[in-house]
């Protein structure tokens, strides 16, 4: 536990919301949802979030009898996750991630939209898996601390839900051109957080680190 934080709870609180990092999630939701009107947007934020939390307590229940089971180390999950969050962040940079919204004419439903590229890689990505994974490790908490693990998420993943909804009431005064070019920005800063958590499982594999 780390002692500048004055409980656990505070302490899980402050690595979850690091993690699962509500205001880098924004410009994504703005790029996903740039077509849709705000009663839409809401719901696709809401979804969002519902199958955030379904993914991430998958893993807090089960994760690490299901990576253990597919003998998978937790490395190369990182590594996996990391490239494909990798590939999210050159789609943003390219523009790509809005284009398809706008060539699709609301062809793509409003779960289609919040499950990818929203819950799954930005919010329930190899980040947030593992964190998860981590703070309720079967071998040293107890299922009350894992119960209150899972009621943390609860209350990160609504502040992601707080955060769509501003980000939403703004998006008319950015425009098309405005979003893009936030979206962009953003996506050079995810290709970078993937890019560290790419080096960071190559030196674990490696036993560097």
């Amino acid at each position: 536990m780390n002692l500048s934080f004055p409980n656990e709870f505070l302490y899980e609180f402050a690595t979850l919301i690091v993690v699962l990092d509500p205001l880098a999630t924004v410009p994504v939701f703005l790029a996903v949802t740039h077509d849709l009107n705000r009663k839409d947007a809401f719901r696709v934020a809401l979804y969002t979030v519902v199958i955030s939390f379904l993914i991430l307590l998958f893993f807090i229940i089960f994760g690490q009898y299901f990576l253990n089971a597919l003998n998978i180390p937790m490395a190369s999950f990182q590594l996996a996750g990391s490239i494909i969050l990798f590939l999210l962040g050159l789609e943003m940079i390219r523009g790509r991630i809005v284009d398809e919204n706008s060539t699709n004419d609301g062809s793509r439903s409003l779960i289609q939209r919040a499950a990818y590229p929203l819950a799954i890689p930005v919010i329930a990505g190899a980040g947030g898996i593992l964190t998860v994974v981590m703070l309720t490790n079967n071998a040293t908490r107890t299922v009350v601390e894992q119960v209150q693990t899972t009621i943390i998420l609860a209350l990160c993943l609504s502040v992601h839900l707080i955060s769509f909804s501003i980000g939403h009431a703004i998006k008319k005064y950015l425009g098309k051109t405005g979003i893009e070019t936030i979206g962009r920005i953003f996506g050079l800063i995810l290709a970078s957080i993937a890019v560290s958590g790419i080096i960071t499982a190559i030196k674990i594999s490696f036993g560097l680190i």
